[in-house]
C-alpha cells in the first residue's frame, strides 16, 4: 500500500490550484488598488482599473473582492500604501528577466528577490540591465479557427483599429498595440471575433534559444520561483525553448 488514496491525491491537487488560485486573486486586487489610487474608482474615465477589473473577471474573483480592492485604492477602506517598481536580472544561460512587483516594503521585496535570483542560478542587476530588450505593449491574441474572414483582410482590419503590428504564430494571431490604445483596438475587435486572451505587458524584442535540456529545466525553475513570490506581479523573459524539450521537462 501506498499510503495514498486517490481521494488524498484529489484533495491535494484541489488545494493546488485553490493556493494558485488565492495568489492570483492576491495580485490582481493589488493591480486594482494601484489603478484605483492612481486614477480613481470608475472604470469608465479610469482605463488601467477598467483592463484590471477586465483581468479580475476572467479569473472569476468575487465582485466583493473586486469592490474591497476599489475601496481600498480610493482610500473608503484602510489599506498598505503598494509601490509599483521593475526588477531586472539575468537567468541562468543569459537569458533577460524582468519582474513587475507591487510591494509595501521594498527593502523586503529587493532582498528576497537577490536571494531567488542568487540561489536558481541568475544575478539580480541594475535599474535597465535588461530593459532595452523589453518593449511595453499591448497584446491581444485570437485563435485562428476563430476568424471567419480571409487572414489577411483580418490583419488588415486590426492594423486600421489602430495596432502596431499584427503576426500569425502557429495557431494564433498575434494582434500587438500600444499601451494607449490596447483597450480601444480590445473593443473594436470583440465587435468582429472571439479575443483568446488580451493584456498589457512586456515583449522581448531578442530571444536567447535553449536547446540544452538541463539549461532550459533551470531557466524554467528560476522563472517559477520568481513568479511565486507574492510581491511579483509578472515576470518576462526572453528565452525560446522548443516543443519537444518542453514536452520532456513536463
Amino acid at each position: 500500500m501506498s499510503g495514498h488514496s486517490k481521494w488524498s491525491t484529489i484533495k491535494n491537487k484541489k488545494a493546488r490550484i485553490d493556493q494558485k488560485r488565492g495568489k492570483e486573486y492576491t495580485k490582481v486586487s493589488k493591480e486594482i488598488t494601484i489603478a484605483a489610487r492612481m486614477g480613481g474608482g470608475d472604470p469608465e474615465s479610469n482605463a488601467r482599473l477598467k483592463l484590471m477589473i477586465q483581468k479580475a473577471k476572467a479569473l472569476n474573483m468575487p465582485n466583493d473582492n473586486i469592490s474591497r480592492a476599489v475601496k481600498k485604492g480610493t482610500g473608503e477602506l484602510d489599506s498598505e500604501v503598494l509601490e509599483e517598481l521593475l526588477y531586472e536580472g539575468y537567468g541562468p544561460g543569459g537569458v533577460a528577466i524582468m519582474l513587475e512587483i507591487a510591494t509595501d516594503n521594498r527593502n523586503r521585496t529587493a532582498s528576497d528577490i537577490r536571494h531567488l535570483f542568487s540561489k536558481y542560478g541568475g544575478n539580480m542587476g541594475e535599474s535597465g540591465c535588461v530593459g532595452w530588450m523589453f518593449k511595453h505593449v499591448g497584446l491581444i491574441t485570437v485563435n485562428l479557427e476563430d476568424i471567419k474572414t480571409d487572414l489577411e483582410e483580418f490583419m488588415l482590419l486590426a492594423i486600421e483599429m489602430g495596432a502596431e503590428d499584427v503576426r500569425e504564430e502557429e495557431d494564433m494571431i498575434e494582434i500587438i498595440t500600444s499601451v494607449e490604445g490596447f483597450l480601444d483596438v480590445q473593443a473594436a475587435l470583440e465587435k468582429e471575433v472571439t479575443i483568446e486572451d488580451a493584456d498589457i505587458l512586456y515583449l522581448p524584442q531578442t530571444t536567447v534559444e535553449i536547446t540544452d535540456e538541463d539549461l532550459a529545466g533551470k531557466v524554467l525553475r528560476i522563472i517559477d520561483m520568481l513568479e511565486d513570490h507574492d510581491d511579483v506581479q509578472d515576470a518576462y523573459a526572453n528565452y525560446s525553448i522548443s516543443d519537444e524539450i518542453m514536452d520532456k521537462l513536463s
